[in-house]
C-alpha cells in the first residue's frame, strides 16, 4: 500500500512539472550563422559568416547551413545551427563528415570529427548585425592574410 501511495505521489509531482517542461526556452531563427574553423595542420583559425541555406567550400570541406537559431535575450545565451558537412577527395568522391546540431555554448556536445579540420558555431546573426560586427580586417594577422576565405558555392 505504501509503495502505491509513493508511486501516485511521484506521478502527481511529475504532472506538476510538465507545464515548466513545456515552457522551455523559445528559439528565434536568424538568417546567418557565424562559424569558426581550425586547420589543425597549420594551426590557423578563421571566423566567417554563412547565410542559412548556402553552401560554402572550405578546403576539401563543403558546409551547408540548414538553420540557425538563437535564444531570447532574457534566456541563457545559446545559439544553435544545423549543419551538414561533407568532404570531397581528389577523385571527386564525397564522404559525410558531420550532419546535426552544433551549439555555441557546448561545442564538445556535438563535435565534427575530422583529422585536419574543426568547424563550430559561434553565433546566429541578422543581416544588419553581421555587417556591423565583422569588418574586413577583423581578426587578421600576417599569418592569416594568405589564408583563403571559404567560397560560397550555392545560395
Amino acid at each position: 500500500m505504501r509503495r502505491t501511495q509513493n508511486t501516485i505521489l511521484l506521478c502527481l509531482m511529475m504532472i506538476g512539472l510538465m507545464p515548466s517542461i513545456a515552457s522551455a526556452r523559445t528559439m528565434t531563427e536568424y538568417p546567418r550563422a557565424r562559424l569558426q574553423s581550425l586547420d589543425k595542420a597549420t594551426a590557423r583559425t578563421m571566423t566567417f559568416d554563412a547565410k542559412v541555406g548556402s553552401t560554402l567550400k572550405f578546403g576539401p570541406l563543403y558546409i551547408r547551413v540548414k538553420t540557425c537559431q538563437k535564444s531570447a535575450p532574457v534566456d541563457e545565451p545559446e545559439s544553435a545551427a544545423f549543419l551538414e558537412i561533407w568532404e570531397v577527395d581528389t577523385d571527386n568522391n564525397a564522404k559525410w563528415v558531420f550532419s546535426g546540431w552544433m551549439f555555441s555554448s557546448s561545442p564538445g556536445l556535438s563535435p565534427m570529427d575530422h583529422p585536419i579540420y574543426d568547424v563550430w558555431v559561434l553565433d546566429c546573426l541578422d543581416n544588419e548585425t553581421a555587417n556591423v560586427e565583422k569588418s574586413p580586417s577583423e581578426g587578421k594577422d600576417e599569418k592569416q592574410e594568405n589564408h583563403k576565405e571559404p567560397e560560397v558555392i550555392a545560395e
